[in-house]
């Protein structure tokens, strides 16, 4: 297994061999501890009181472009053409339609490089591929053709709150842009960032930020002290360290394959098949929290990730995180689960795609995502599933849920039902995500007799679907007023800000508030 080939340096063959890994992974995690390093050394010495945003992101940008050479090697070159091709679409079309060009253009050419990788390379291989850096780049660059579409062409008034907060009112130069594609914080795992924030940062605007205020908004206080996220660092390193463990030492004797051996499936009762289910997808976790963990300790060791203070005048350094480990364990809910999932490419959906669509947009919704994931045919079996188990556990909880909130008892039991059903239509829902063919897919979703399949579409028939109207202003300001309350209550807990740190947080709440309403 060390010695697989790999597209990038083998300069670390030797560790790779001693660690009974992939050179590609080695290289991976090696590329991603230089870059916490330089990330330290990068607000130490590059601060932005100390040096000009020019030199920031030239630094920036080649690091980001060495650490890709190293990793992939020549196919690092793709980053640059996707991005540059992508850049000359927006200048030559204008921002009345450079959305539409730069969104299929991007797509495309990921699609046809995810493609060229699995067809032609390396099928069913997990080892570090030059198309996951990819997926990110397609992220920023639609992302950004969107801000700019909305704050050059569209008038103020037909934004959302969070379009209009993220509108990018000038053309980036080609310096700005590929430092936002490429810097070395977050070629090779992200995460997800909007261009404004990282403008914001790269010039040293990002701790005007605020606090919240007696009367519970936020308020802007310009004096305070740069606060430091040495902290937040160590904290996520912490986790990163136990993820790693966890995953090299348990994850390898619960492999999510087992659960379609043979001999498991004529054998095992059904009590077994459930928690071995929910066992292995539990165990497959730890790595993408090692990986999206270690991904924002890098950003925040950079001074990157700042999200302001809360009540208790503690910095936050949330603004760019990816995943929230507590929530994602706890979830009593599919949506809960997804809201606390892979948050930035979250959304991301939700800002292309999902208040956009005219039609059927939670479908549109995963269709995508499906299709920005990649080619294996197990991403289409999980996000078609995840379609049906979202609406089905959508109409459960608003026709249901009403009737477990009182008393104390009964809302615990609902929550422990809830939980459980939740876990393991998840892990249900996942498992072609896994094995990726369709196959052993089928073979499996065969083993439980499409039961979760047949519930959620039989859920769909009997139960009343509640219609939501997107896109009207008078409707989003009466979910802001419901959701509010309940969002001042997250805020303690460290809820993800969807808006520019550099805008009073009143606004910055009314947009956290509709993408928790816009996913009921």
């Amino acid at each position: 297994m060390a010695t697989t080939s790999t597209t990038g340096s083998t300069l670390l063959q030797p560790l790779s061999n001693a660690v009974q890994l992939p050179i590609d992974q080695v290289n991976f995690v090696v590329c991603q501890l230089f870059a916490l390093l330089a990330a330290i050394w990068f607000r130490t010495y590059l601060h932005s009181s100390k040096t000009s945003s020019f030199i920031r992101h030239v630094v920036a940008t080649l690091l980001g472009l060495y650490l890709a050479l190293f990793c992939f090697g020549w196919y690092a070159l793709h980053f640059l053409v996707q991005s540059g091709i992508s850049y000359c679409i927006m200048i030559i079309i204008g921002a009345e339609n450079t959305h539409k060009y730069c969104f299929v253009f991007a797509l495309g050419y990921l699609i046809v490089c995810q493609i060229t990788r699995v067809y032609i390379f390396d099928y069913g291989q997990y080892s570090a591929d030059f198309s996951g850096p990819m997926m990110i780049i397609t992220q920023k660059i639609t992302s950004l053709a969107y801000e700019i579409h909305d704050g050059m062409f569209r008038k103020d008034e037909e934004l959302t709150p969070s379009q209009r907060d993220l509108a990018v009112r000038r053309m980036p130069s080609l310096l700005e842009y590929l430092s936002y594609n490429c810097n070395f914080m977050g070629i090779l795992a992200g995460p997800l960032c909007s261009y404004k924030d990282y403008i914001t940062f790269i010039e040293g605007r990002s701790y005007q930020l605020t606090q919240a205020g007696a009367s519970g908004r936020e308020e802007l206080h310009c004096e305070r002290a740069e606060p430091s996220p040495n902290t937040a660092v160590i904290q996520k390193l912490l986790v990163c360290g136990l993820s790693l463990f966890f995953h090299l030492t348990v994850s390898n004797t619960l492999p999510v394959e087992y659960n379609i051996d043979e001999h498991f499936r004529a054998t095992a009762s059904w009590p077994t098949k459930v928690t071995y289910l929910y066992v292995s997808l539990l165990a497959a976790r730890p790595k993408y929290y090692f990986a999206w963990t270690l991904a924002d300790a890098i950003n925040n060791a950079a001074g990157f990730g700042f999200r302001g203070y809360d009540r208790n005048g503690e910095a936050r350094w949330d603004l760019i995180s990816n995943l929230r480990i507590q929530q994602i364990e706890m979830s009593t809910s599919f949506k809960m689960f997804l809201d606390n999932w892979n948050i930035q490419t979250a959304l991301w959906l939700k800002r292309v795609c999902y208040e956009r669509a005219s039609l059927s947009p939670t479908i549109q919704t995963f269709i995508l995502s499906a299709i920005w994931h990649g080619v294996y045919p197990g991403y289409y079996l999980t996000f078609l599933t995840g379609v049906v188990m979202t609406l089905a556990a959508r109409a459960v909880r608003n026709n249901v849920r009403h009737y477990f909130t009182e008393p104390p008892q009964l809302k615990l039991l609902y929550d422990v039902i809830t939980w459980t059903v939740t876990q393991i239509t998840i892990s249900y829902t996942v498992v072609p995500f896994v094995l990726l063919s369709v196959k052993p897919s089928l073979m499996f979703y065969g083993s439980w007799y499409y039961c979760l399949h047949i519930v959620g579409i039989l859920v769909l028939l009997l139960l009343p679907v509640k219609n939501t109207q997107r896109g009207k202003n008078t409707q989003e300001n009466v979910q802001l007023s419901r959701s509010k309350k309940f969002d001042e209550r997250e805020n303690s807990l460290g809820r993800n800000s969807f808006s520019t740190t550099n805008n009073v947080c009143s606004q910055n709440q009314e947009v956290a508030s509709r993408h928790s309403t816009l996913k009921q």
